[in-house]
């Protein structure tokens, strides 16, 4: 499964792929993490964009502060085009923890690692909170 990683979590989605790695549960599963400039998103992107680059692509999207205002707000889109078949967005509830709590880490891995396995049950649910 591709993930596409919210342009201010990069360094976040390196920590959580070497989590990952070291747990053993990329030799079980595929997961890719996936940078905005590769599939040619500008950091500066709106919520729309993005989303619907997600969608179009087939990628969960990792967030942990996209825009709940405005038109364009990641909440404002997936009420508006969210389908049965979308995949959800999910979003990383505490960021500082994700990095300096390990068991925090290693909750938000597990989580993320349920969802991957169970992405069917998930469409549709729009946003999904971890851990």
């Amino acid at each position: 499964m591709n993930i596409l990683v919210d342009h201010n979590l990069r360094g976040h989605s390196v920590v959580l792929a070497g989590s990952l790695t070291a747990s053993g549960w990329l030799d079980l599963i595929s997961i890719r993490f996936v940078l905005f400039e590769e599939v040619g998103l500008e950091i500066n992107s709106d919520d729309r964009v993005v989303w619907r680059c997600a969608q179009a692509n087939e990628m969960i999207l990792l967030t942990a502060n996209r825009s709940m205002k405005g038109k364009d707000s990641l909440e404002q889109v997936m009420r508006e085009e969210n389908t049965q078949t979308s995949l959800p967005v999910i979003t990383i509830g505490n960021i500082d923890r994700l990095l300096a709590e390990p068991e925090y880490r290693a909750r938000c891995v597990n989580r993320l690692v349920d969802i991957v396995v169970d992405i069917e049950d998930y469409r549709g649910a729009r946003r999904i909170f971890i851990p």
